[in-house]
């Protein structure tokens, strides 16, 4: 975090680098900013890397279609997916016609492509795409390389979204056992594979295992990214989804809550998940309303007297929101 304040304070100094050198320092601050889950402020940088290129490397150039790559990518992980399907589909046009159809780059955009696709529900074409490159990438680089098992986590998770749930879990198993070899238990593409798993195994309802590797996640989440990282709080929402599943509704509930608050501050309340997560708490918040009403009016039928505590309701006012799809991989 140090560095990354300097090289910002750096980089706004003016005359302090050319426009090549100023490109280059922008374009890590940009991914060191997605790294943290800074979305916005990592789009805005890699738009500024994006225009400096355009202007002295021409539309073309590698490094200019590699800025464009990052803003798609910013764009998807901002929830503003129609935006960044366009950008993704132009990026992928202009390097299959400069560099060739099975280049890493090319494979990289079609990878994207593929990802924002998924994310609106365009799931044969997101499936097609999936299994194209990853065709390609076993082609060209390696099965175990982090590129092509980034291709199998992004095929599982479109099959797990269709409901083809034993493909899935498959896939899925295959990828995490191959990134704990290559990338380690604590790498941030390893966590991911094991939330998906948990998910796959939710939807099947294995309960138990997908508990505890749901619980080992999102304690290695908060120990490597922090306990606001866009990914950690994906951990906490899986979680809570999955105990809502197995009826233990009271810490399902605090932990919606937990997820409901950091991504209305860490994502807005605009993004998708936001809006996601906030249906789900208030269908359990009214719901388990509607059940202790309904246990107390039996109750009173019975001339037994009980309090019931305060309304569920009054949860919707303490996480910082007025009014009031599953997990996104």
């Amino acid at each position: 975090m140090t560095y990354l304040s300097h090289a910002i304070h750096v980089a706004r100094l003016d005359g302090a680098l050319g426009k090549t050198a100023k490109a280059s320092l922008l374009d890590r601050i940009g991914r060191c900013q997605a790294s943290l889950g800074q979305y916005s402020a990592a789009e805005t940088m890699h738009r500024q890397v994006h225009s400096l290129r355009e202007k002295s490397l021409g539309k073309e150039h590698t490094q200019t279609l590699a800025s464009m790559n990052e803003v798609g990518v910013a764009l998807e992980n901002q929830g503003r997916y129609e935006e960044a399907e366009s950008m993704n589909r132009q990026t992928l046009a202009r390097r299959e016609k400069v560099l060739r159809p099975e280049h890493p780059d090319t494979l990289t955009s079609m990878s994207n492509l593929a990802l924002v696709l998924g994310s609106q529900g365009k799931y044969q074409e997101a499936e097609s795409m999936d299994r194209q490159t990853l065709e390609r990438r076993e082609k060209v680089l390696e099965p175990e390389h982090p590129d092509t098992l980034m291709s199998m986590s992004n095929l599982a998770g479109v099959l797990d979204s269709q409901g083809k749930y034993e493909e899935a879990e498959s896939m899925d198993r295959q990828t995490l056992g191959r990134r704990e070899k290559v990338l380690g238990p604590e790498h941030p593409d390893t966590l991911t594979s094991m939330g998906n798993l948990a998910g796959v195994l939710c939807s099947q309802g294995k309960y138990e295992e997908a508990e505890s590797m749901s619980r080992q996640t999102l304690a290695r989440s908060e120990k490597v990214l922090g306990p606001e990282h866009p990914d950690t709080l994906t951990s906490v929402y899986c979680l809570a989804h999955l105990l809502a599943n197995r009826h233990r509704y009271d810490e399902s509930l605090v932990l919606y809550k937990r997820a409901c608050a950091a991504y209305y501050t860490v994502l807005g309340k605009g993004h998708p998940t936001t809006r996601a997560c906030r249906q789900h708490y208030s269908k359990m918040l009214a719901s388990q309303e509607y059940n202790r009403a309904a246990l107390s009016s039996k109750i009173r039928d019975s001339g037994v007297s009980i309090h019931t505590g305060p309304k569920l309701s009054r949860g919707l006012a303490t996480i910082g929101i007025r009014s009031s799809k599953l997990p996104i991989k």
